[in-house]
């Protein structure tokens, strides 16, 4: 595994020593895609690592910059080198983005927006990390119809773990997918070679990868909690490996929350706790007999039940996220905390009693399709905001909400997530305040705007499942 560079003269040093020849700058877009160009490595100095690359027309990416003042400058950041293994001689390298003629950092960034939310909790004494457990599809092919909409679209999944794929193999039956061992799980070899990539040359400390509940081809990679932007750069990476070894393969690997009908979807289950800067779990409390979470821990809950409705717009970010967030295929819908309760939009993790390092929240709503630089950044001053505020959470919920008649539900004023897309954003629109201290105003507006695109152009395509239900009406 090549050692990886911190600063910008062992960056210099690591491009050398591997012989690089060229290097991707890497960025991310405002709904979250990652974006590259690749160029020499010859550019990089010194210098280069002090005034960036100018090589960006902002106005070709989605939610940056008017075509009047496109000119953008990428600036490499040191500690994000690494070789890509399946492109001899090549690097990359994650970047921050800037203005051009030197009038300082792009705000809408979404990097900026995560390194802004550091410096605010820094500001306040603390430190917060991040551990999310992403979940994806891995699919043979997928069949796509959309050429002509006027009349007509549809899909069709390829997946040989399948129910309907009929190859006389393994399969795996619907919900049947936890922890299957090979043959059964016929993907392993796919995310071992992914996480060995991530390990190898990528820097990552990987705790598990396993198959999912789902049928297939639903897997999870899991990575060692990290620092906010740090985490995010690495969910980034995950993906971006991830997609790359599929394909390689003739595979296609997803992120879509919710690909298909009848079976679990893909959320990003994020594992978040608040420290002192001297190293203090301000989440735990021995003395607490339920989970042993302390009343800071309590207000940190409070803050993101009280935001959950707003937040989704920014963790739940696709039309297709609200097709996940149904009951009944372990996806939370109502916002309740508990100590062990799936249902619920938080879960206190307790699967050991006495361990300070293990005290964290679970939050469940969050799904990959987001942008890890804006989701982790808005789940950080929802708990701020709880702190700041004192929010009590109320009473945990250690019952099944799904099975929860109304009336019990009214009794326990339960409430629940947006049930749309078009829903969420309304809810962030009215409760934006907590954010302001991040979240500038040109970067939610813009988010706002091109979210109510998205929903409003999905909105006017009829759903083959409508002809169904509704062409002898």
């Amino acid at each position: 595994m090549p050692s990886l560079p911190k600063t910008a003269e062992e960056a210099l040093k690591f491009l050398k020593d591997n012989k690089i020849k060229w290097v991707d700058l890497q960025f991310t877009d405002l709904p979250g895609r990652l974006h590259h160009i690749t160029i020499p490595a010859s550019e990089f100095t010194e210098e280069s690592f002090k005034t960036g690359f100018g090589k960006l027309d902002g106005s070709s990416i989605k939610g940056f910059t008017m075509i009047y003042e496109s000119d953008m400058v990428l600036m490499p950041i040191p500690q994000t080198m690494a070789v890509i293994p399946w492109n001899e001689g090549i690097a990359r390298v994650i970047t921050q983005v800037f203005w051009g003629g030197g009038k300082g950092r792009f705000e809408r960034d979404p990097r900026h927006i995560a390194e802004e939310a550091e410096k605010k909790q820094s500001e306040e004494g603390y430190i917060s990390y991040f551990g999310p457990e992403l979940e994806f599809f891995i699919f043979d092919k997928v069949d796509l119809d959309v050429a002509t909409p006027q009349s007509g679209t549809g899909y069709k999944i390829h997946a040989r773990e399948a129910p309907w794929a009929r190859n006389g193999g393994f399969l795996i039956r619907y919900k049947e997918g936890y922890y299957p061992a090979p043959p059964v799980d016929q993907l392993m070899d796919i995310r071992v070679e992914a996480i060995n990539i991530l390990t190898d040359y990528f820097g990552f400390n990987i705790e598990a990868t396993h198959h999912e509940v789902a049928t297939a081809g639903q897997g999870e990679i899991d990575f060692r909690f990290s620092t906010l932007a740090d985490t995010a750069d690495k969910v980034q990476t995950l993906k971006y490996v991830l997609k790359n070894v599929a394909a390689k393969h003739g595979m296609i690997a997803t992120f879509m929350p919710k690909p298909m009908f009848g079976d679990n979807g893909t959320g990003m289950h994020t594992h978040f706790s608040l420290w002192t800067k001297d190293g203090k779990n301000l989440m735990y409390d021995p003395n607490d007999e339920y989970a042993e979470l302390s009343q800071i821990g309590r207000y940190i809950v409070g803050g993101i039940l009280e935001h959950g409705r707003a937040l989704s717009a920014i963790v739940s970010p696709t039309t297709n996220s609200y097709r996940r967030l149904i009951p009944g295929y372990e996806a939370p819908v109502y916002l309740v905390w508990s100590k062990s309760n799936r249902s619920a939009v938080i879960r206190v993790p307790a699967y050991y009693r006495g361990m300070e390092k293990a005290k964290r929240i679970e939050y469940r709503p969050p799904d990959p399709s987001c942008n890890p630089y804006l989701a982790f950044a808005a789940i950080l001053m929802a708990a701020l905001d709880g702190i700041k505020k004192k929010i009590d959470p109320g009473d945990p919920v250690d019952e099944n909400v799904y099975h929860m008649s109304e009336e019990r539900k009214k009794q326990l004023k339960i409430k629940e997530l947006p049930r749309s897309l078009n829903e969420a954003l309304d809810e962030l629109e009215s409760d934006k305040e907590f954010l302001k201290p991040v979240f500038n105003s040109s970067i939610l507006n813009t988010y706002i705007d091109l979210k109510r695109d998205e929903a409003k152009t999905m909105q006017q395509y009829p759903h083959p499942m409508e002809l169904y239900y509704y062409l002898d009406a």
